[in-house]
């Protein structure tokens, strides 16, 4: 039997700090296919509180909570051989869009986390939303 919201202590409860943040997305990460994960060694994963005036101007964006995460540098459609290691690519997760989104809405915190992640990595690889939702549901 589940107790109440107002039956359970939540005097000790924290929001998920951006560490808790990072382990989920490295939780989510891990039960990605195998082929998949190699594929993205290039790519460095971030976990910031909101995302920087540059990246919302760059997007079209003027509210913060509008972005969940991001995929930043070049994908694999366009790469070339003359990429350089200052091409980074990398993909941010914002944790307090997140936990905005996810309070408002049913599903847990680690499959949203799971959704946006996959979601950007397939921004790397220039998926379609199809490839990525068979990719997510596998790592359920």
């Amino acid at each position: 039997m589940s107790r109440s919201p107002d039956q359970m202590d939540w005097s000790h409860v924290s929001a998920p700090s951006l560490a808790d943040f990072e382990a989920l997305a490295a939780a989510a990460f891990a039960r990605l296919p195998a082929m998949f994960r190699d594929r993205c060694a290039n790519i460095a994963f971030l976990v910031m509180d909101v995302p920087d005036e540059e990246t919302l101007r760059a997007l079209g964006l003027e509210d913060e909570y509008e972005l969940l995460g991001v995929y930043q540098g070049v994908d694999e459609t366009r790469a070339s051989s003359l990429a350089t290691p200052s091409d980074l690519n990398r993909i941010i997760l914002f944790r307090r869009p997140l936990l905005d989104y996810w309070a408002g809405h049913e599903e847990t915190l680690g499959d949203l986390v799971t959704h946006v992640l996959v979601h950007e990595i397939g921004h790397h690889f220039g998926l379609s939303d199809d490839d990525m939702e068979a990719i997510e549901a596998s790592a359920r």
